[in-house]
Protein backbone atom coordinates (compact mmCIF):
# COMPACT_ATOMS: atom_id res chain seq x y z
CA UNK A 1 0.00 0.00 0.00
CA UNK A 2 2.83 2.39 0.95
CA UNK A 3 4.72 1.56 -2.26
CA UNK A 4 1.58 2.25 -4.32
CA UNK A 5 1.11 5.62 -2.65
CA UNK A 6 4.74 6.61 -3.26
CA UNK A 7 4.45 5.53 -6.88
CA UNK A 8 1.23 7.55 -7.29
CA UNK A 9 2.82 10.66 -5.80
CA UNK A 10 5.89 10.29 -8.00
CA UNK A 11 3.75 10.00 -11.12
CA UNK A 12 1.70 13.01 -10.02
CA UNK A 13 4.83 15.12 -9.55
CA UNK A 14 6.09 14.09 -12.98
CA UNK A 15 2.78 15.05 -14.56
CA UNK A 16 2.87 18.47 -12.85
CA UNK A 17 6.46 19.01 -13.97
CA UNK A 18 5.60 17.98 -17.52
CA UNK A 19 2.58 20.30 -17.48
CA UNK A 20 4.71 23.24 -16.29
CA UNK A 21 7.30 22.63 -18.97
CA UNK A 22 4.60 22.35 -21.56
CA UNK A 23 3.04 25.68 -20.51
CA UNK A 24 6.37 27.51 -20.53
CA UNK A 25 6.87 26.47 -24.13
CA UNK A 26 3.56 28.03 -25.21
CA UNK A 27 3.41 31.27 -27.17
CA UNK A 28 1.69 34.29 -25.51
CA UNK A 29 -1.39 33.70 -27.66
CA UNK A 30 -1.52 30.02 -26.67
CA UNK A 31 -1.09 30.95 -22.98
CA UNK A 32 -3.97 33.39 -23.24
CA UNK A 33 -6.19 30.79 -24.89
CA UNK A 34 -5.36 28.18 -22.23
CA UNK A 35 -5.82 30.70 -19.39
CA UNK A 36 -9.21 31.71 -20.74
CA UNK A 37 -10.26 28.08 -21.09
CA UNK A 38 -9.15 27.34 -17.52
CA UNK A 39 -10.93 30.45 -16.25
CA UNK A 40 -14.23 29.55 -17.93
CA UNK A 41 -14.05 26.08 -16.42
CA UNK A 42 -13.37 27.50 -12.95
CA UNK A 43 -16.27 29.97 -12.93
CA UNK A 44 -18.73 27.13 -13.31
CA UNK A 45 -18.13 26.46 -9.60
CA UNK A 46 -19.56 28.54 -6.77
CA UNK A 47 -17.76 31.87 -6.41
CA UNK A 48 -15.22 31.72 -3.58
CA UNK A 49 -15.25 27.93 -3.34
CA UNK A 50 -11.98 25.99 -3.30
CA UNK A 51 -12.51 24.68 -6.83
CA UNK A 52 -13.36 28.20 -8.04
CA UNK A 53 -10.38 29.92 -6.40
CA UNK A 54 -7.90 27.22 -7.38
CA UNK A 55 -9.11 27.25 -10.97
CA UNK A 56 -8.82 31.04 -11.20
CA UNK A 57 -5.36 30.91 -9.63
CA UNK A 58 -4.33 28.29 -12.19
CA UNK A 59 -5.54 30.51 -15.03
CA UNK A 60 -3.49 33.43 -13.69
CA UNK A 61 -0.46 31.17 -13.25
CA UNK A 62 -0.71 30.28 -16.93
CA UNK A 63 -1.02 33.91 -18.01
CA UNK A 64 -0.34 36.58 -15.39
CA UNK A 65 -1.72 39.25 -17.75
CA UNK A 66 -5.15 37.64 -18.04
CA UNK A 67 -7.09 40.49 -16.41
CA UNK A 68 -10.44 38.76 -15.74
CA UNK A 69 -8.63 36.14 -13.65
CA UNK A 70 -6.41 38.68 -11.88
CA UNK A 71 -9.50 40.70 -10.94
CA UNK A 72 -11.56 37.68 -9.92
CA UNK A 73 -8.91 36.58 -7.42
CA UNK A 74 -9.67 39.75 -5.43
CA UNK A 75 -13.43 39.28 -5.19
CA UNK A 76 -13.56 36.62 -2.48
CA UNK A 77 -11.34 38.74 -0.19
CA UNK A 78 -13.54 41.76 -0.81
CA UNK A 79 -16.73 39.91 0.14
CA UNK A 80 -15.02 38.37 3.17
CA UNK A 81 -14.05 41.81 4.42
CA UNK A 82 -10.29 41.44 4.00
CA UNK A 83 -9.19 44.80 2.54
CA UNK A 84 -5.50 44.12 3.21
CA UNK A 85 -5.74 41.21 0.78
CA UNK A 86 -8.36 42.61 -1.59
CA UNK A 87 -6.75 45.91 -2.53
CA UNK A 88 -3.23 44.69 -3.51
CA UNK A 89 -4.76 42.00 -5.73
CA UNK A 90 -7.33 44.40 -7.19
CA UNK A 91 -4.64 46.95 -8.01
CA UNK A 92 -2.90 44.32 -10.14
CA UNK A 93 -6.05 44.30 -12.27
CA UNK A 94 -6.02 48.12 -12.36
CA UNK A 95 -2.58 48.02 -14.00
CA UNK A 96 -3.92 45.70 -16.69
CA UNK A 97 -7.18 47.58 -17.38
CA UNK A 98 -7.32 50.98 -15.68
CA UNK A 99 -10.24 52.22 -17.77
CA UNK A 100 -12.54 49.52 -16.43
CA UNK A 101 -11.11 48.95 -12.99
CA UNK A 102 -10.59 52.49 -11.65
CA UNK A 103 -14.27 53.54 -11.73
CA UNK A 104 -15.19 50.05 -10.51
CA UNK A 105 -12.74 50.46 -7.61
CA UNK A 106 -14.50 53.73 -6.80
CA UNK A 107 -17.79 51.83 -6.60
CA UNK A 108 -16.20 49.29 -4.24
CA UNK A 109 -14.67 52.02 -2.05
CA UNK A 110 -18.11 53.61 -1.88
CA UNK A 111 -20.19 50.62 -0.87
CA UNK A 112 -17.87 48.14 0.82
CA UNK A 113 -15.61 50.54 2.70
CA UNK A 114 -17.58 53.80 2.84
CA UNK A 115 -14.42 55.63 1.83
CA UNK A 116 -16.23 58.43 0.04
CA UNK A 117 -13.17 60.54 -0.72
CA UNK A 118 -11.28 57.69 -2.40
CA UNK A 119 -14.44 56.76 -4.28
CA UNK A 120 -14.83 60.30 -5.62
CA UNK A 121 -11.13 60.42 -6.55
CA UNK A 122 -11.56 57.27 -8.67
CA UNK A 123 -14.76 58.57 -10.28
CA UNK A 124 -12.96 61.83 -11.11
CA UNK A 125 -10.01 59.88 -12.51
CA UNK A 126 -12.35 57.96 -14.79
CA UNK A 127 -13.39 61.26 -16.39
CA UNK A 128 -9.77 61.86 -17.31
CA UNK A 129 -9.31 58.34 -18.63
CA UNK A 130 -12.46 58.45 -20.77
CA UNK A 131 -13.15 62.12 -21.62
CA UNK A 132 -15.48 61.19 -24.47
CA UNK A 133 -18.02 59.30 -22.38
CA UNK A 134 -19.23 58.85 -18.80
CA UNK A 135 -18.32 55.52 -17.24
CA UNK A 136 -21.08 53.44 -15.68
CA UNK A 137 -19.77 50.82 -13.22
CA UNK A 138 -22.49 48.48 -11.97
CA UNK A 139 -25.01 49.98 -14.38
CA UNK A 140 -25.05 53.58 -13.12
CA UNK A 141 -23.04 56.58 -14.27
CA UNK A 142 -20.16 57.85 -12.17
CA UNK A 143 -22.25 61.02 -11.75
CA UNK A 144 -24.89 58.94 -9.95
CA UNK A 145 -22.25 57.30 -7.75
CA UNK A 146 -20.62 60.66 -7.03
CA UNK A 147 -24.01 61.95 -5.92
CA UNK A 148 -24.21 59.15 -3.36
CA UNK A 149 -20.60 59.62 -2.24
CA UNK A 150 -21.12 63.34 -1.65
CA UNK A 151 -24.32 62.54 0.24
CA UNK A 152 -22.22 60.31 2.48
CA UNK A 153 -19.91 63.29 3.09
CA UNK A 154 -22.94 65.51 3.89
CA UNK A 155 -21.94 67.70 0.95
CA UNK A 156 -25.48 68.22 -0.29
CA UNK A 157 -24.65 70.90 -2.84
CA UNK A 158 -22.34 68.61 -4.81
CA UNK A 159 -24.59 65.62 -4.22
CA UNK A 160 -27.58 67.37 -5.80
CA UNK A 161 -25.45 68.77 -8.62
CA UNK A 162 -24.34 65.30 -9.71
CA UNK A 163 -27.78 63.74 -9.31
CA UNK A 164 -29.33 66.54 -11.36
CA UNK A 165 -26.67 66.02 -14.03
CA UNK A 166 -27.29 62.26 -14.07
CA UNK A 167 -31.07 62.62 -14.20
CA UNK A 168 -30.93 65.28 -16.95
CA UNK A 169 -28.64 63.16 -19.12
CA UNK A 170 -30.72 59.99 -18.70
CA UNK A 171 -33.93 61.90 -19.38
CA UNK A 172 -32.55 63.55 -22.51
CA UNK A 173 -31.16 60.32 -23.97
CA UNK A 174 -33.81 57.79 -22.92
CA UNK A 175 -36.76 59.53 -21.27
CA UNK A 176 -37.56 60.32 -17.65
CA UNK A 177 -39.26 56.98 -17.09
CA UNK A 178 -35.89 55.30 -17.82
CA UNK A 179 -34.16 56.99 -14.85
CA UNK A 180 -33.55 54.61 -11.96
CA UNK A 181 -36.00 55.56 -9.21
CA UNK A 182 -33.23 55.57 -6.59
CA UNK A 183 -31.72 58.60 -8.34
CA UNK A 184 -34.88 60.52 -7.50
CA UNK A 185 -34.88 59.08 -3.98
CA UNK A 186 -31.28 60.04 -3.17
CA UNK A 187 -31.64 63.41 -4.85
CA UNK A 188 -34.71 64.00 -2.69
CA UNK A 189 -32.90 62.91 0.49
CA UNK A 190 -30.02 65.26 -0.26
CA UNK A 191 -32.42 68.17 -0.80
CA UNK A 192 -34.28 67.16 2.39
CA UNK A 193 -31.07 67.14 4.44
CA UNK A 194 -30.20 70.57 3.01
CA UNK A 195 -33.61 71.90 4.06
CA UNK A 196 -34.91 72.40 0.53
CA UNK A 197 -38.25 70.67 1.07
CA UNK A 198 -39.81 71.91 -2.18
CA UNK A 199 -37.23 70.16 -4.36
CA UNK A 200 -37.15 67.20 -2.00
CA UNK A 201 -40.90 66.68 -2.47
CA UNK A 202 -40.54 67.03 -6.23
CA UNK A 203 -38.04 64.17 -6.29
CA UNK A 204 -39.92 61.94 -3.84
CA UNK A 205 -43.06 62.37 -5.93
CA UNK A 206 -41.09 61.48 -9.07
CA UNK A 207 -39.92 58.27 -7.42
CA UNK A 208 -43.47 57.39 -6.39
CA UNK A 209 -44.75 58.20 -9.88
CA UNK A 210 -42.40 55.65 -11.43
CA UNK A 211 -42.68 53.02 -8.69
CA UNK A 212 -46.48 52.63 -8.71
CA UNK A 213 -46.73 54.72 -5.52
CA UNK A 214 -44.81 52.09 -3.58
CA UNK A 215 -41.82 53.31 -1.57
CA UNK A 216 -41.44 53.25 2.20
CA UNK A 217 -38.41 55.54 1.89
CA UNK A 218 -40.04 58.31 -0.13
CA UNK A 219 -43.13 58.30 2.11
CA UNK A 220 -40.99 58.32 5.26
CA UNK A 221 -39.38 61.57 4.17
CA UNK A 222 -42.63 63.02 2.86
CA UNK A 223 -44.26 62.45 6.25
CA UNK A 224 -41.45 64.44 7.90
CA UNK A 225 -41.96 67.30 5.46
CA UNK A 226 -45.69 67.32 6.18
CA UNK A 227 -44.87 67.74 9.88
CA UNK A 228 -42.87 70.90 9.12
CA UNK A 229 -45.93 72.23 7.26
CA UNK A 230 -48.26 71.40 10.18
CA UNK A 231 -50.06 68.85 8.01
CA UNK A 232 -50.26 66.24 10.74
CA UNK A 233 -53.20 64.38 9.22
CA UNK A 234 -51.37 63.96 5.91
CA UNK A 235 -48.21 63.01 7.80
CA UNK A 236 -49.99 60.22 9.69
CA UNK A 237 -51.65 58.88 6.54
CA UNK A 238 -48.31 58.92 4.72
CA UNK A 239 -46.34 57.18 7.46
CA UNK A 240 -49.02 54.47 7.67
CA UNK A 241 -48.64 53.92 3.93
CA UNK A 242 -44.86 53.82 4.39
CA UNK A 243 -45.20 51.06 7.00
CA UNK A 244 -47.45 49.07 4.67
CA UNK A 245 -44.96 49.47 1.82
CA UNK A 246 -42.08 48.43 4.06
CA UNK A 247 -43.92 45.28 5.19
CA UNK A 248 -44.47 44.37 1.53
CA UNK A 249 -40.75 44.77 0.79
CA UNK A 250 -40.89 48.13 -0.99
CA UNK A 251 -37.89 49.73 0.68
CA UNK A 252 -34.43 50.62 -0.57
CA UNK A 253 -31.80 47.95 0.21
CA UNK A 254 -28.59 46.52 -1.26
CA UNK A 255 -26.99 43.09 -1.33
CA UNK A 256 -23.94 42.44 0.89
CA UNK A 257 -23.96 45.90 2.50
CA UNK A 258 -26.30 48.41 4.10
CA UNK A 259 -27.45 50.95 1.56
CA UNK A 260 -26.97 54.68 1.97
CA UNK A 261 -29.58 56.16 4.33
CA UNK A 262 -31.25 52.78 4.78
CA UNK A 263 -34.43 52.89 6.88
CA UNK A 264 -35.75 50.20 9.19
CA UNK A 265 -39.20 49.45 10.57
CA UNK A 266 -38.21 51.11 13.87
CA UNK A 267 -37.60 54.37 12.02
CA UNK A 268 -41.11 54.25 10.64
CA UNK A 269 -42.87 53.25 13.86
CA UNK A 270 -40.94 55.85 15.85
CA UNK A 271 -41.98 58.56 13.41
CA UNK A 272 -45.58 57.37 13.60
CA UNK A 273 -45.51 57.62 17.42
CA UNK A 274 -44.07 61.12 17.16
CA UNK A 275 -46.84 62.19 14.78
CA UNK A 276 -49.57 60.69 16.98
CA UNK A 277 -48.25 62.68 19.95
CA UNK A 278 -48.17 66.04 18.16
Amino acid sequence: MEKSLKLYLSLFCLLVLFSCKKETSLTPAEKRELAEKTYKKAIQFMQGSTAFQNGIAEAVAIDSTYEPGVYELSVADLKRGLPHKWLPQYNKAVKLDSVTRIPWRGYLYLWFYRDYKKAIADFDASDTLTPDFIDAPQGHSVDYWRGIAYLGLNDYKNSNAYFEKHIAKETKEFGEDYVDITAFLYNGISYFEAGNYEKALLNFNKQLEYSRNLSADAKYYKAQIFITEDKNKEALETINEAIDDFNQGYNNTRGYVETMKQIYIQDLTNLKSKIENL
